[in-house]
């Protein structure tokens, strides 16, 4: 009998320690070992990746809406995870809104299970903290959610209603009481009443309806609040590098805060979406250029920990596309199967390294949720590897995406990097679903990102 199933060989292969030429070792659908390039002893199979490859870990995606069940239709767990696999995410964690019932009580947590069963990855959930439930999310805790979802403003669907100040109060007492993460859509309600209200094809108009005050304000008084608590939270899809100095300043005053931020906002800037292209719609809104590389030196300067999808997506219709009107269209974007080659072709563009993109969008999301098998090439860890030729150019063709729907901004654009192969605790994706399901007691450990100090 072979001491291995698989021997995957790479003359690049991002680990902790770098990238270097090794050969990964996979038993029992764990990493066993990461051996010389040379080595593949008693290997049942041996896969050597071609020169132009690098082997990277398998991405892990905290933020996706795959809106399964009730809105099936918007997306669904096959679909969705079958993009995952992909675009080389290995495993995700589902939103708790804009699936009826969202996931706010521990039955609609078992309707969630219940649908996500036979995926194409690894599929994890965040429940929801909304009003009125309150006394609900210490049951949601025991039964294996990796945290906590709430609104500071209209969620855009009436049933996950958003936290008032008091409510954010009640809801941060409850989870440092549970030792659980609260991750924050941070906008502040007042700032964007005050604002001009969207309408009509204008993206100017779009993007001053909800301007980068919002977000600063609203960050300002959540870390205020989880100071006050000792709550951990984290910032969900971060579009203002004005907000940036307040990050740092919380944690410098000991507040437990991470924050994230998405392909789009990295990839986009305001002056470059054309009135009446609603498939940019996404709340927060994608800002201005001087916004956009802020978030890069955000980054690279480790305040924010995390890029991941905000994958929201909705039947075409509700885009509005035909009439281009901003304030009628859904907001969100379709990139779950995109994210990797589209923050490589800006990253390398700005002199990052292959090692950053999988600290950012492998091990950065692992630590947020504390998941103790993934997004690291090491000993010990699940056998979750992406084959990624990393200077191949293509263009983003809708028809080829596994989305449900393929409306997304990134049609038509040119890309850097293309994953070759996607393999799932040692098994190619792709071939069969063989996604589990993951809970925090069986997947998770004390999460080591910087909101968990």
């Amino acid at each position: 009998m072979a001491d291995y199933e698989l021997a995957v060989r790479a003359r690049r292969v991002v680990t902790p320690e770098g990238i270097r030429p090794a050969t990964v070792l996979v038993r029992g659908g764990r990493i066993a070992a990461v051996a010389g390039f040379g080595e593949a002893p008693g290997a049942a199979a041996v896969e050597d990746l071609p020169g132009r490859q690098v082997l990277l870990p398998g991405l892990v995606d905290t933020h996706v809406h795959v809106n399964e069940p009730g809105r099936t239709d918007w997306e669904g767990f096959a679909s969705a995870t079958r993009a995952a696999a992909e675009g080389g995410v290995t495993a995700l964690i589902d939103m708790p809104l804009n699936c009826v019932p969202p996931t706010t009580t521990t039955g609609a947590l078992r309707r969630k299970r219940a649908a996500a069963r036979g995926g194409w990855v690894d599929v994890g959930f965040w429940g929801g903290a909304v009003p009125g439930n309150l006394t609900a999310l210490a049951g949601l805790h025991r039964a294996g959610v990796f945290g906590f979802k709430a609104f500071l403003t209209d969620s855009g669907v009436p049933e996950f209603g958003c936290l008032d100040p008091a409510g954010l109060d009640a809801a941060l007492a409850a989870v440092a009481e549970l030792g659980a993460l609260l991750i924050v859509h941070a906008e502040d309600p007042g700032v964007i009443a005050a604002a001009p209200r969207p309408a009509g094809r204008s993206y100017a108009g779009f993007l001053a309806s909800r301007p980068a005050a919002a977000e600063d304000t609203a960050i300002s008084r959540l870390l205020a609040a989880a100071g006050r608590h000792r709550a951990r939270v984290h910032v969900l899809h971060l579009a203002s590098a004005s907000a940036l100095p307040v990050i740092a300043a919380a944690r410098a005053e000991g507040v437990r805060v991470s924050a994230e931020t998405c392909p789009h906002y990295l990839t986009f800037c305001a002056e470059q979406v054309p009135d009446g292209a609603t498939e940019f719609k996404c709340c927060p809104p994608i800002r201005g250029s001087a916004h956009r590389e802020g978030l890069w030196g955000g980054l690279a300067d480790g305040l924010i920990d995390a890029v991941v999808s905000d994958h929201s997506p909705c039947p075409p219709g509700l885009k509005q596309r035909d009439s281009g009107d901003f304030g009628a269209a859904w907001g969100g974007i379709s990139s779950l199967q995109l994210g990797l080659p589209a923050v490589w072709t800006q990253a390398r563009q700005r002199g990052h390294s292959l090692a950053d993109v999988a600290r950012w969008m492998a091990a950065g999301p692992a630590a947020l949720a504390g998941l103790a098998g993934k997004g690291v090439i090491a000993a010990g860890y699940d056998a979750d590897l992406v084959a990624f030729d990393d200077t191949a150019p293509f263009t983003v063709d809708p028809a080829r995406l596994r989305h449900r729907h393929p409306l997304t901004p990134y049609a038509g654009r040119t890309l850097t990097g293309v994953v070759r192969r996607t393999w799932l605790r040692g098994q190619l994706a792709g071939t069969a679903p063989a996604g589990r399901l993951m809970t925090r007691e069986a997947d998770g450990r004390p999460a080591d990102g910087p909101g968990s100090r």
